[in-house]
């Protein structure tokens, strides 16, 4: 999934945790986890993008995955205006 992440989105910043396990139980979750993630990415291909059209390429570029048993994204995705804009709030 990075890997497919950073090939298609040149990232900034990208983080992927999976957070299978605070879903056990729920529709899609697997023994094994691997089913539920939240990805952070930070790309300059998001500039001019809706979250629904960012949302939609991430979707695009991971439908082998879900084909494969993943179930679920959060997805926090941001251009690097955004996410400076959100640190600068931080501080």
């Amino acid at each position: 999934m990075a890997a497919l992440l950073q090939q298609q989105f040149t990232p900034n910043l990208l983080r992927i945790t999976d957070d299978s396990a605070r879903h056990a139980g729920h529709a899609g979750a697997a023994p094994g986890g691997e089913t539920h993630y939240h990805i952070l990415m930070v790309s300059a291909v998001f500039s001019g993008m809706s979250r629904i059209a960012r949302s939609r390429r991430v979707h695009a570029v991971l439908a082998d995955a879900f084909a494969g048993g993943l179930h679920a994204l959060e997805l926090s995705l941001r251009t690097p205006e955004e996410q400076a804009a959100l640190e600068a709030t931080k501080d």
